[in-house]
């Protein structure tokens, strides 16, 4: 059985910052989720260079690190059906 699977690069500049449409790739997520929980004060910690978001790979690391988990549900969230 052959599985096709697409591979995204995610560019990080040399300082280690990434745009939204890169940060958002990073976590597996679209770029209006990020700036949807921007403008909420939820998600990742950004910076605005230039009137951009900017994210930090150690901040998204630290961010997905503190993400909270359900025991016993490898990660995701219960459904009321389950």
């Amino acid at each position: 059985m052959k599985i096709d699977t697409d591979t995204q690069r995610v560019f990080i500049h040399p300082d280690g910052r990434m745009d939204r449409k890169n940060a958002a790739r990073y976590l597996g997520c679209s770029p209006k989720t990020l700036a949807d929980w921007a403008m909420k004060g939820q998600g990742p910690q950004y910076v605005l260079l230039g009137g951009r978001a900017f994210y930090f790979l150690e901040d998204l690391q630290s961010w997905i690190a503190a993400a909270p988990r359900l025991a016993g549900t490898g990660g995701r969230e219960l459904r009321a059906s389950d």
